[in-house]
């Protein structure tokens, strides 16, 4: 089996192919001077170009890990992923507090996937 490696620096990959799996890195927002709702749909873009390059798309997300450092916001980041999510592919989901390594960051998701091309 082999792995491939996607946006790889010194200390990680932003994306992991291996087996028909795609595993992304936790997405952080490239804009930090936004509300949450905005960094969401900023970290959920950043999911879709990541899955594109690794052959898959959020119709064929496994499972989401969503990190968020206030639970305050839990409704401002349902808003943009909700809207986001393709509709009957909801994948399996957990969303829990956490403090982030930077604290402008608002939120932070991890996604798996299953390649749907090579």
């Amino acid at each position: 089996m082999s792995v491939q490696y996607f946006g790889q620096a010194h200390r990680l990959s932003e994306a992991t192919v291996a087996n028909g799996f795609v595993f992304l890195s936790g997405m952080v927002p490239e804009n930090t001077d936004v509300d949450v709702a905005e960094q969401t749909r900023d970290v959920l873009a950043q999911i879709d170009k990541w899955l594109a390059e690794c052959g898959s798309d959020k119709k064929h997300i496994l499972e989401a890990t969503i990190f968020l450092p206030d639970l305050n916001n839990y409704q401002a980041m349902n808003e943009a992923w909700d809207a986001w999510v393709a509709p009957g592919h909801a994948p399996a989901r957990a969303c829990v507090e956490a403090k982030l390594a930077n604290p402008d960051w608002g939120v932070e998701i991890k996604v798996s996937a299953v390649q749907i091309k090579k």
